[in-house]
C-alpha cells in the first residue's frame, strides 16, 4: 500500500492516506480464502420481477458471525507483529464487527475488548461475548462508543481495529467484490450499504479493476446519512443525530479514507426511510426464508422502493448482515403486517347490554375475519353512561378487506372506527 494526497478542508494544505489497491485485496483474499465461506448468490425471480432489474441476491448474512464484518477484521488482525497480540486488541462496534473482531483475536490467541453502545442487539452482545471478547457497554450510538474505546485504547496499548476506517479493513472488505464478481463477471450494476464507508470502499476498488463501467451504488438510512451529506457537502460532515432501525449502518460520520475513496469509486448515494427496509426484511423473510437484519436488507429496500431505478440490468445485491434481535424481528412482522392491511385494529362503542359484542361479532365472522384479541372499556369521562368501547385485533387478508369491514359495521349501525397512533 502506498501513499496517496489528499484535500483537507480547507483546500490549502493535504494529507497522506493510503491507498488500497487490487493487489492488497487478491493478498486478502488469498489469506482469507480457506477460513471464511464463499457465500452463495442466488438469482431472485420474484425480486427481479418486482423491481424490473435482474436482481442477484448474495448472501453474506449466511458468512461466518452473520456478517462481513469477518472479512476485514480477520485480514486486519492476521497483519499484527507478536508484540500487538501480546498487548491484545479493542475494537468499537454496533455489533457486526464486533463479532469479527473477535473470532480474528480467538484465532490468534489474542486478549479482545469490544466497546458497543448500551442500546447494541443482545444476540449481537451475547454472540461476542461467545467468541471470548470482553464486551464493554457504552453510549447510545457507534460514535459514542468509538470515543470511549479510544479512551480505553489509551489506557491499555491494545491495538485499535477500526470498524471501516483502515485500509487493512477495507482490502478485507474488498474481496466480497471479488467473490461477487467472479460468480457474476457480466453484473451491470452493484447496490451497497453504507455506514462508515468500508465495504462498498472495498467492493468499489475490487469492481473498478475488474470491470470499470460497472455501476455502484450506495444505500443510507434516511435517519443516518452521514457519507450522502458528506459527498453532497464535498467534505467530511458528521451529523448531530442519527435514527434508524439499522443500527448496522448507523454511523454520525463516515471515515476520512473511505470518504476519500467513495468519492472517487461510487457512482451515487440514495437514503431510504425505514419504512422500506422493514418491507424489505419481510419481503425476504416471507419469500425466500431469509432472515437479514436491517442493515443488511437496505440495498434490496432501495431498488424496491424506488429509491434507485436499475430496470433490465443485472444487480448484485449483498446482504451483508443476519444479525437481528429476535425481539425487533417479531416488531417488524407486527409492524409490517398492519401497514399491509394484514392486521387490523378497530375501536368500536356499543351499548352495554348483553349480546351486543357477539351480534358485531358474528358481523366479522360472516366476512371470514379472524379476530386476535379484544378488550373492554366501559369507565372513562368520554363515554356515556351504559355504553362501553371495544379495541378489536383482527386478522385480515389486505386493505381492500380492512375498508370493506368498517363500511359493513357502519351500515349495520355500528360507531366504529380504525384505531389511530398519536401524530
Amino acid at each position: 500500500m502506498h501513499l496517496i494526497e489528499h484535500d483537507t478542508t480547507d483546500g490549502a494544505s493535504h494529507e497522506a492516506l493510503p491507498a488500497v489497491t487490487i493487489a492488497d485485496i487478491w493478498q486478502a483474499y488469498k489469506y482469507l480464502k480457506p477460513l471464511i465461506h464463499h457465500t452463495p448468490l442466488d438469482h431472485s425471480r420474484t425480486l427481479s420481477q418486482l423491481t424490473g432489474a435482474e436482481i442477484y441476491l448474495k448472501g453474506e448474512h449466511m458468512q461466518r458471525s452473520g456478517a462481513f464484518k469477518v472479512r476485514g477484521a480477520g485480514y486486519k488482525i492476521s497483519r499484527l507483529t507478536p508484540e500487538q497480540y501480546q498487548a491484545g486488541v479493542i475494537a468499537a462496534s454496533a455489533g457486526n464487527h464486533a463479532q469479527g473482531v473477535a473470532i480474528a483475536a480467538a484465532q490468534h490467541n489474542t486478549p479482545c475488548t469490544i466497546v458497543m453502545p448500551e442500546n447494541a442487539p443482545l444476540a449481537k452482545v451475547m454472540a461476542t461475548q461467545s467468541y471470548g471478547a470482553n464486551v464493554v457497554l457504552y453510549g447510545a450510538t457507534y460514535d459514542d462508543a468509538y470515543q470511549h474505546c479510544c479512551e480505553l485504547q489509551a489506557q491499555s496499548g491494545a491495538t485499535f481495529i477500526h470498524a471501516f476506517d483502515d485500509p487493512e479493513i477495507i482490502a478485507g472488505q474488498g474481496t466480497l467484490g471479488l467473490e461477487m464478481l467472479n460468480d457474476l463477471p457480466d453484473a451491470d450494476a452493484i447496490v451497497v450499504p453504507i455506514g462508515g464507508g468500508g465495504l462498498i470502499s472495498g467492493i468499489a476498488i475490487a469492481a473498478r479493476a475488474l470491470k470499470p463501467d460497472i455501476t455502484i451504488i450506495g444505500v443510507q438510512a434516511a435517519g443516518a446519512g452521514s457519507c450522502k451529506a458528506s459527498i453532497s457537502a464535498g467534505e467530511l460532515r458528521t451529523l448531530p443525530s442519527i435514527t434508524t432501525i439499522a443500527d448496522g449502518i448507523a454511523v454520525k460520520r463516515p471515515g476520512t479514507l473511505t470518504f476519500s475513496l467513495i468519492q472517487k469509486l461510487v457512482d451515487d448515494i440514495v437514503l431510504v426511510e425505514d419504512e422500506a427496509t422493514i418491507h424489505a426484511v419481510l419481503l425476504l423473510m416471507e419469500r425466500h426464508k431469509m432472515l437479514v437484519e436491517g442493515a443488511g436488507a437496505i440495498g434490496l429496500a432501495a431498488l424496491l422502493s424506488g429509491a434507485v431505478n436499475l430496470k433490465g440490468k443485472k444487480v448484485l445485491v449483498p446482504l451483508t448482515g443476519g444479525n437481528i434481535d429476535i425481539h425487533l424481528v417479531s416488531r417488524f412482522i407486527e409492524h409490517g403486517l398492519a401497514g399491509a392491511g394484514r392486521s387490523f385494529v378497530i375501536h368500536a362503542r356499543l351499548t352495554d347490554r348483553p349480546g351486543e359484542l357477539m351480534r358485531m361479532l358474528s358481523v366479522i365472522a360472516e366476512m371470514r375475519i379472524n379476530v386476535i384479541d379484544v378488550r373492554h372499556q366501559r369507565i372513562s369521562s368520554r363515554l356515556p353512561i351504559m355504553q362501553r368501547e371495544e379495541t378489536i385485533t383482527l386478522e385480515t387478508r389486505d386493505r381492500k378487506q380492512c375498508e370493506e369491514l368498517l363500511e359493513r359495521l357502519r351500515k349495520e349501525g355500528y360507531m366504529v372506527e380504525e384505531a389511530q397512533s398519536f401524530d
